[in-house]
Order: C-alpha cells, then structure tokens, then sequence
C-alpha cells in the first residue's frame, strides 16, 4: 500500500474485506474535511459493493491512528462564525461517527497508535477494536476550551460508564491500551507487529456467518441499546423476523442437527 499526500484515505479491497487507511502521517492522521469526506464516500461505495463484507479501519504508521480533528482547519470554520462551526466541523464530524456506528457491515477499528479526540470517537463508534500494545486513547478537547463534538460525551459514558468517561472528558489525561481494554473501550491488545493479521483474522471469523444475521446482531444492538429493554427486545423480535424465512435459517438449523459446519449463502 502506497502513501500519497493526495488520497488522505487508502482503500485496499482483498476478498470480502475492504481496508480504509488513514493517510496524513505528517499530520499524525489527523482529521481535516478532505479525510471525513473521503472516509464517508468510501463507507457509500462499500455499502453498494455486496462482495464487500467487512471493513478494517487504521491509519499509516506505527504513531498514530488519529491524532484527532485537524485544528488549524477547524480554526477557520470557527472564526467564520457558530453556523458555520456546527454545519462544517460538528455536523461533519457527527455524520462519520453516526455512520460508523450504524454502518450494515461490521467496521472494526486497527487501533495502530494514539487515538485522540475524533480518533478515539471513531473508536467509540466502531464496533469492534484492537490496538496494537503501544496505543494510546485521549479526549484532550477540555483543553481547547470545548467538548468533544463527534459524539464522544454520549458514546463514551455508555460504553465505560458515566465516571470513567467524564474522567477522561473532563482531564484530557491519555489512557494506555491495557486500561482502554480494561474499560471496555476496546476488545484487545496485540504487538504491534500483529495488529492487521490479528484484526484480519477475527475479520475471518465472522465472514463464517450469515451476512444477513451479522447486519440483524448489529442493527439489533446499536438500536436497541439506547432504548427501554422492552422497545429493545422488540427491536431484536423484528430483525428475526425478517430473517426467519430466509435459505440460512435454514442452512443453520439443519447443519446444527445434522452435526455439520453451516454453509451460508447469504440468502
């Protein structure tokens, strides 16, 4: 995979899997408008492509996956004035994260190096993610006299807890990956030297199930968490019923009683 100053995001598509690599090492990956709009055309592109099942998400190097927002871009849209602040920096910045996290496909963040600010809510938003031993995660924008703004004070505290995450929302201190994995920010830490295959393998693993039933556990979960557990439990009910009539229902039950690996076709 080639780095280039002019393709802020990397796209490698092998198989079923689709690598989107964060491309500003000079800027440690950090997220000006080129990259979140290059980020939310290549999540469009990948959405239509069926062959697609799954997409990693990482940045170039070993230093870093996101050192967050770009602030000297987002300076100018600030001193431009509120509207324009919140239409191009908060709106789009909330936009990624929404769809990250709403995304059909499992994304599954390679957490390279440090994730601050909007890396660490891409984090946040991903459903999956592994870091490489050295990683570190920060929310440093108390220290820019703001908030986070792409949904790291709602993400955050329903992930690890209202007082883990107004610790980090409120200190800016970095946390390092066993205490990310510890929190439950992340799923696990591995050397950094076995962070993509690490990351392609679990990747792997759930290219063995239904695609269907990947997109009905993720839908199920991501918009079912935030409501009561009854309008959840319907939510669930709902994602079954649209997949009970299906050939990999079927393929799944009678490969469990005939004691069997399932074949799925996807349909």
């Amino acid at each position: 995979m080639t780095s280039t100053t002019e393709h802020p995001v990397l796209i490698e598509i092998a198989g079923s899997i689709a690598t989107l690599t964060l491309n500003r090492p000079a800027k440690l990956n950090a997220l000006n408008y080129a990259t979140i709009d290059a980020l939310q055309r290549h999540l469009d592109a990948i959405e239509r492509d069926e062959a697609v099942r799954i997409v990693i998400l990482t940045g170039v190097g070993e230093k870093a996956f996101s050192a967050g927002a770009d602030i000297a871009g987002f300076s100018l849209s600030v001193e431009a004035g509120v509207t324009t602040a919140m239409r191009e920096f908060v709106g789009r910045g909330q936009a990624l994260t929404r769809r990250i996290e709403n995304f059909p496909k499992p994304v599954i963040a390679a957490v390279n190096g440090l994730a601050f600010g909007g890396g660490c809510e891409i984090v946040e938003a991903c459903p999956l993610a592994i870091a490489s031993d050295h990683a570190r995660f920060a929310k440093p924008e108390i220290n820019l006299g703001f908030p986070p703004t792409f949904g790291g004070t709602q993400r955050l505290p329903r992930h690890v807890g209202r007082k883990r995450a107004l610790h980090l929302i409120l200190t800016g201190d970095p946390i390092s990956a066993e205490e990310a994995v510890r929190i439950g920010l992340i799923n696990e830490i591995v050397p950094a030297s076995r962070l993509l295959k690490r990351t392609r393998q679990l990747a792997a693993t759930i290219l063995g199930k239904s695609p269907a039933a990947v997109s009905a556990c993720l839908a199920s979960v991501t918009r079912g968490i935030n409501l009561s557990i009854d309008e959840g439990l319907a939510v669930e009910a709902s994602q079954f019923a649209q997949l009970a009539h299906t050939s990999d229902v079927r393929e799944g039950i009678s490969a469990f009683l005939e004691r069997r690996p399932a074949h799925f076709s996807g349909r």
